[in-house]
């Protein structure tokens, strides 16, 4: 089982305005509301994939109730700790340029935290957790520290998709895969990443500092596989791009799901670069026709043994 944990989830509205005059009355082109959070839309691919699933988190409210029910009508399988406060919305302004802006989320009791802990003493060594995202600011600071302590001991495996010190506490447990983007490498380490070998100089320490595999995107310029075996550049198929939001979470769905199957680091990383790009292309996440007709159109080329 694929387990995806989102400690914050949200409903994302997106809205379209041909042109946004601050101070004055704006109405909108077109809207869209959508179930929000890194590992819900980890779930969603993975379901669309065939893959078995179930998303966990947190959820309150009539929000909460929203996203339940769309993955209820989607198929994917949840098992939400409920909560007292409302879940998040965070808006995706579209217009000239694409503005984002998010809710900090709701109160986590002591209580309620504690019911998601429990969930992951049941886990096996046949499964893995995706923790993707934010945590909201009432969690304790350690929370995902002290999931993957859980994890670990379970013998289950374990992808980490979040950044700054979360990250870092991560890596000493082998992390299965880690992705940041060249802004968050450069972040994690306080350092400029101005080329491809920046990318690959850090990359590596990823690895080092434990990571099994480490996947580097780099948006146009496609992405970067990191492993122990070997270094490998993927280039993304060509096509309209119409929606940043859920991409990389679409490139880890593709990559867990594929690598759980054949063990094979490099035909995981072809199906991660084709779920990304076919959300790209989408106005919401994939669809399993989508990503697949992408597939035979990745490139990926050795770059490092």
């Amino acid at each position: 089982m694929i387990y995806t944990v989102t400690l914050n989830p949200s409903i994302d509205y997106v809205v379209s305005v041909s042109q946004v005059n601050l101070g004055k009355l704006n109405k909108m082109d077109r809207d869209l509301k959508l179930p929000g959070g890194k590992g819900i839309n980890v779930s969603r691919i993975l379901t669309e994939l065939g893959m078995e699933t179930c998303a966990l988190g947190f959820l309150g409210g009539f929000t909460g109730d929203f996203i339940s029910d769309w993955l209820r009508k989607d198929g994917v399988p949840t098992d939400f700790i409920s909560i007292e406060q409302d879940t998040r919305i965070n808006i995706k302004l579209k217009s000239d340029e694409e503005t984002e802006i998010n809710g900090q989320g709701p109160t986590i009791t002591q209580e309620e935290a504690n019911q998601l802990i429990q969930k992951f003493k049941n886990l096996t060594p046949e499964d893995t957790v995706i923790l993707s995202g934010s945590k909201p600011p009432s969690l304790p600071e350690d929370y995902y520290e002290k999931l993957i302590q859980i994890i670990t001991n379970q013998q289950a495996s374990f992808i980490i998709d979040t950044t700054g010190k979360d990250l870092m506490a991560a890596l000493p447990y082998n992390p299965l895969l880690v992705k940041p983007n060249k802004e968050e490498l450069a972040e994690l380490f306080q350092v400029p990443i101005n080329d491809k070998d920046d990318v690959l100089t850090y990359g590596n320490e990823l690895l080092e500092l434990g990571a099994e595999h480490v996947i580097v995107s780099m948006a146009g310029e496609g992405a970067l596989l990191l492993t122990k075996n070997g270094t490998y550049q993927g280039y993304n198929p060509k096509g309209t791009v119409k929606n940043s939001v859920g991409a990389g979470d679409s490139m880890i769905a593709g990559f867990t799901g594929e690598i759980i199957q054949s063990k094979d680091p490099v035909k995981a990383f072809k199906m991660g670069i084709a779920s990304g790009s076919a959300t790209a292309f989408s106005d919401d996440l994939a669809k399993k026709e989508d990503i697949l007709s992408l597939l035979n159109q990745v490139e990926v080329k050795e770059i490092r043994s």
